[in-house]
């Protein structure tokens, strides 16, 4: 099993991304875990509460579980990944059966954050993009998916977003192995991650003998 992290900012592109280097690759050979789906339940505080949490920083996260379930899927067995909400800032009640499978990537704005989280890493990815390109993506997916005005996505990036991004995850950019500046627009690096994956893909498929005399099908 390959596990790849693609971290970088909010807005930079890195579902894009993802959903390209999928494009790229046989069917059912990738697993994706998103970093969204583990921030901490908050469906208990009230209204003015919830608009406070902050979304950018690690303590957000449920790391124990997201690592859990990470280990879990490595022994070959199936999860029940959790459902968060942004509006209602809540887990569902329902879950999502994810099984294991050849590769599994794990996307988010913080997954580089955490040692251990990225100790279990093959292979670390960080999407870069210019501040305000991530800006006018944000505006527009905090309205159009999270019930957000314009007024409020502002203040939003202004109080939490920026400040998180250069304190928490612009600094883990040197903990990658590839950068890929402009994000999905990037053909040139998503191909070259893209056949690397195909390359352990194909590899897996075999067993090199002790021997040294070549390659046997599984």
């Amino acid at each position: 099993m390959l596990i790849i992290g693609i971290a970088g900012g909010s807005g930079s592109g890195k579902s894009t991304v993802v959903k390209q280097v999928i494009k790229h690759l046989p069917k059912e050979t990738v697993t994706v875990i998103p970093q969204d789906a583990y921030y901490k339940d908050n469906g208990h505080k009230s209204f003015e509460e919830r608009a406070r949490i902050n979304f950018d920083h690690p303590t957000s996260i449920e790391w124990s579980l997201l690592i859990r379930q990470l280990e879990i899927l490595k022994t070959g067995v199936p999860i029940e990944m959790p459902i968060y909400s942004y509006v209602t800032c809540a887990r569902s009640k329902e879950t999502i059966p994810v099984r294991p499978s050849k590769v599994i990537i794990v996307e988010g704005i913080l997954i580089l954050t955490n040692p251990r989280l990225r100790n279990k890493m093959d292979i670390k990815v960080f999407v870069d993009a210019d501040g305000d390109d991530r800006l006018m993506r944000i505006i527009w997916r905090d309205i159009e998916e999270r019930g957000r005005s314009f007024q409020q996505v502002l203040e939003h990036y202004g109080t939490f977003v920026k400040p998180m991004h250069l304190q928490f995850i612009e600094p883990t950019k040197r903990y990658a192995d590839i950068i890929v500046p402009q994000g999905g627009q990037n053909k040139v690096a998503i191909d070259l991650l893209s056949s690397r994956i195909k390359t352990h893909i194909n590899l897996d498929a075999f067993d090199i003998k002790p021997s040294g005399t070549g390659l046997s099908k599984k």
